[in-house]
């Protein structure tokens, strides 16, 4: 394949300087030049393959071939245990080669779902991906998409890559391909190489903010963990914040709500997380600010809740919760509790840990006070500061410790390093139902 083609040159750009190898460089299809170029080397210093589907050669057209010089690529990932990179760029399948060239995609799709949580994949959609291939790049852990790029199912459609990201299809939207090679190496350096390998270490940085407890859930997050080491992941969908970033010089994934109700897209997000976390044993650090669950459309919640409070308690990876605002009713189970398998949960010494909201909880406790005129405000404030407190559940053992918000970065410093030999042994099964 020539050097010179818009695909190896995307591949150069995304490994390391010098160290890409081409495989297959000399292969023919039937017509000449095969429509894809495939290689292994260096991404952020750990060891991946790609490959890039060149749309200079029959418009990128998916051929028998292509799809045997891809499956290589995954047969090489299942020996050696590294990461798999994928760039599309393609007009969809060669027509002519009919049912053989769909086997041959279906054994592409059977080997990424066989090392789904093995290895970490990653998709570029860096131009057109649709039909079939969009089912193969949404099968990876994490979907970078060029804005412009189409990326669709069913043809023909007006989609675009940016409603992709606010649907939560898209991981990380980036501006053009360039971009979107940073965020890939980004999103590399944070995993291991596979699931039985360790994630990133990096140095550690002092945190860009200043920690206090009126923060948003971005302001929190500045204030915690390392500067500048956030990647925030699907950032256009739900109100909820994932990231995968680095505390003390260690990865972590980082889940925080903004002190609303939990609501689908928001559980959904977080669900995905935890279970790109917990297939290679990152630790997960939730802010569970979360004001119970969304009142309306109720089946939706149930089930989006019901797959998020599931992704939590199976989840063996370290995990930490902290509550620094409110965590009302279902979610402190959800995202807090013991019950839902948290290894550690702390609060601020502020925060309100409540079976109910404290509107409610003052109507429930305090009414003969209410009716004989008490003022409901200083009501609220006496249940805040008492029944609601932080310090009335840890008095119980529903919450380990309760600190103010300064010791909040050395206290998730040494929960991770004492959680970081964890060894949890679940029961023989396949996988969960829900």
């Amino acid at each position: 394949m020539s050097e010179n083609s818009k695909a190896y040159k995307r591949l150069s750009a995304l490994f390391d300087d010098g160290s890409f190898n081409e495989i297959d460089a000399f292969a023919k299809s039937a017509e000449g030049d095969i429509e894809v170029v495939a290689g292994f080397g260096l991404v952020s210093g750990t060891y991946a393959y790609a490959f890039s589907q060149n749309v200079e050669v029959c418009s990128g057209a998916v051929t028998v071939a292509q799809c045997a010089k891809i499956k290589k690529i995954y047969d090489l990932a299942l020996k050696t245990g590294y990461p798999v990179i994928g760039v599309y760029d393609s007009n969809g399948v060669k027509l002519t080669e009919g049912f053989e060239v769909l086997g041959a995609y279906g054994e592409i799709v059977k080997a990424s779902a066989r090392l789904s949580g093995v290895v970490p994949q990653i998709s570029v959609v860096a131009g057109a991906c649709v039909g079939t291939s969009a089912l193969m790049a949404n099968l990876a852990d994490v979907v970078v998409a060029v804005k412009d790029a189409d990326f669709y199912v069913t043809a023909p459609s007006e989609l675009t890559a940016t409603q992709s990201a606010e649907n939560g299809v898209v991981d990380i939207l980036a501006d053009d391909f360039d971009a979107a090679v940073k965020s890939v190496r980004d999103v590399v350096a944070y995993l291991p190489s596979n699931n039985l390998d360790v994630s990133g270490f990096f140095e550690a940085a002092e945190p860009s903010g200043d920690i206090n407890a009126d923060l948003d859930a971005k302001g929190i997050i500045d204030s915690i963990f390392d500067s500048g080491s956030v990647v925030e992941l699907k950032a256009d969908y739900g109100c909820a914040v994932t990231a995968l970033c680095a505390l003390g010089g260690e990865s972590v994934g980082v889940i925080a709500f903004d002190d609303k109700p939990i609501c689908p897209k928001c559980a959904y997000k977080a669900e995905a997380l935890i279970k790109l976390c917990d297939a290679f044993n990152i630790p997960v650090i939730t802010i569970a600010n979360a004001d119970g669950l969304k009142k309306d459309n109720e089946a939706q919640v149930l089930t989006a809740a019901t797959k998020l409070v599931s992704a939590y308690a199976s989840a063996t990876c370290p995990k930490v919760s902290l509550v620094t605002k409110n965590s009302i009713g279902s979610a402190y189970i959800i995202l807090a509790g013991k019950s839902a398998n948290a290894d550690l949960t702390f609060a601020w010494d502020s925060a309100v840990a409540s079976p109910l909201d404290t509107d409610s909880a003052v109507a429930f406790l305090f009414n003969d006070r209410l009716a004989d005129g008490e003022d409901r405000a200083a009501l609220e404030k006496e249940y805040n500061e008492t029944l609601g407190s932080a310090y009335t559940a840890a008095a119980c053992g529903a919450i380990d410790d309760v600190f103010t918000p300064d010791k909040t970065r050395a206290k998730l410093c040494a929960a991770l390093d004492m959680l970081a030999s964890k060894r949890e042994t679940t029961l023989p099964r396949k996988h969960s139902v829900k």
